[in-house]
């Protein structure tokens, strides 16, 4: 019965999140049959499994997290591709040799990475509950007592220790003859999550060869730990200290009233990106107020005329920034070491907030766009992040990114540079303000546009010429005919 192990998901990624299961033990699979719906820091993306046969087990909970390499499903296969080889694993049951002898490849091992040649297509279906068995246990009763310590071991502020009392697992040894040696472990993925969930890993006996720790004993005392945590504090273990303060070293287990919700996914690429974007980027804002009243004269023309391709205010902002990009190319560009990178097309990101956090959809070739294709585009994005259809692919190589935070309700923004760009444009909520024009005091449509740029790629003078350029184009949209 082969396992088929979670392949090399690219692009740097280690582990996945289990969404949903397609499957379920006893059901029969084909070759590319998808089996699995999992999310990376990159996308939602499905899993096809490149055996044929009848499932035996799954070995992971919707809401667990899964290392590359680790076993996803088991399958009683009825056949084995000759050419497979999992990206990045070697499988016991094959020789590296008879795998490069075959020509003959099974289907994509994962979307947009595997053995065939030609992309598979992302498909999306029904979600499918399972009831069957994960890892010999039920899935049900796994979800019940240890989900919450999968999916999330960052509730844990507690460390388990010899003295937690938990009679289970007894702790190891923490030194060898000769001397200490650190716990071996079957990866460093095992050791962090230990880190992360506050755990010391000299108190977990390794159920692997030579007492190796693998994730599963690392999981197993955090679900020990928070059964441990969860019990009234009249209960608490040996000493009767109240379990709010029981084998705790840096805080205990969540306070009533609160409620904490885990880093993962989208959630924790954005959050990762970010952080480096405030730690490694000088950047510095600038800003203007902008007479608005023509751009909202023109956006309802262009709509009045063909209703079936409306015009989106994001979409006239993006168009006129890439406008602007093409006078100051320099705000186009990233920073790698001691030079400044600017490439001669515009892929263009945009900020979209969904459910699931936030995500920067690109446009690749934006300026090769005319402004109702761009903005077909950006609506086409928008729907698929917040139906969680966006590809890897789409959330990649953008050089500018362009914000509408006006949707929130809001004037303006200092918005935090999209790692390794170098300058993000906002515009602001679109209202009826007083105005002085043509030397009188008049009610005009205004917004604020706001640009945040990488102080090391431009100085003020180019960022204030992109920003001017910009705000000229949204005062006077037919003028900015001349450069389109």
């Amino acid at each position: 019965m082969p396992d088929f192990l979670l392949p090399d998901l690219g692009e740097g990624l280690e582990e996945a999140e289990i969404i949903a299961w397609r499957v379920e033990p006893g059901d029969r699979v084909t070759v590319d049959q998808v089996i699995a719906e999992v999310e990376t820091a990159k996308a939602v993306v499905e899993v096809p499994v490149p055996y044929a046969g009848v499932v035996a087990a799954l070995h992971a909970a919707p809401g667990a997290t899964v290392s590359v390499g680790q076993p996803l499903i088991t399958v009683t296969a009825d056949e084995r591709p000759t050419g497979f080889r999992e990206p990045g694993v070697v499988v016991p049951s094959q020789s590296p040799t008879a795998a490069d002898e075959g020509d003959e490849a099974s289907g994509s091992v994962l979307i947009g990475y595997g053995t065939t040649s030609a992309p598979a297509r992302i498909r999306r279906g029904r979600r499918r509950g399972v009831t069957g068995t994960v890892a010999g246990a039920p899935l049900a009763s796994t979800g019940a007592a240890t989900g919450a310590a999968l999916a999330s071991p960052a509730v844990l502020t507690g460390a388990l220790s010899a003295s937690s009392g938990v009679p289970s697992r007894a702790a190891p040894p923490a030194t060898a003859p000769g001397g200490h040696h650190p716990v071996a472990v079957i990866s460093p993925l095992v050791r962090k999550e230990a880190r992360d969930a506050g755990l010391d890993l000299t108190s977990i006996a390794g159920t692997g060869p030579d007492g190796l720790v693998s994730r599963q004993d690392v999981r197993q005392a955090i679900a020990e730990l928070v059964a441990l945590q969860q019990q009234p504090a009249e209960v608490a273990p040996a000493t009767g200290t109240p379990a709010t303060e029981a084998g705790s070293t840096t805080g205990a287990a969540t306070s009533a009233g609160e409620r904490r919700i885990p880093l993962r996914g989208a959630r924790r690429a954005a959050a990762e990106k970010l952080s480096r974007s405030r730690r490694e980027i000088p950047d510095a804002t600038v800003w203007v107020d902008v007479d608005a009243t023509e751009l909202a004269e023109t956006r309802r023309a262009l709509n009045a005329a063909d209703a079936t391709r409306p015009v989106s205010l994001l979409a006239l902002l993006a168009r006129f920034a890439v406008l602007g990009l093409r006078r100051f190319p320099e705000l186009n560009g990233r920073i790698d070491g001691d030079e400044i990178v600017v490439p001669d097309r515009v892929n263009l990101g945009f900020a979209a907030q969904t459910e699931h956090g936030l995500v920067v959809p690109v446009v690749p070739d934006a300026h090769r766009l005319t402004t109702r294709e761009l903005s077909a585009r950006l609506a086409d994005l928008v729907a698929a992040a917040r139906e969680r259809r966006l590809a890897p692919a789409d959330l990649t190589g953008g050089t500018f990114t362009v914000n509408n935070y006006g949707v929130f309700g809001v004037d303006g923004s200092a918005a935090i540079i999209n790692y390794p760009e170098v300058a993000i444009l906002g515009m602001g909520r679109v209202i009826d303000r007083p105005w002085v024009a043509d030397g009188q005091l008049t009610v005009r449509k205004v917004t604020e546009l706001t640009l945040s740029f990488d102080h090391r790629a431009c100085d003020g003078g180019t960022a204030g010429g992109f920003l001017r350029y910009v705000a000229d184009c949204i005062e006077s949209p037919a003028t900015a005919l001349g450069d389109m």
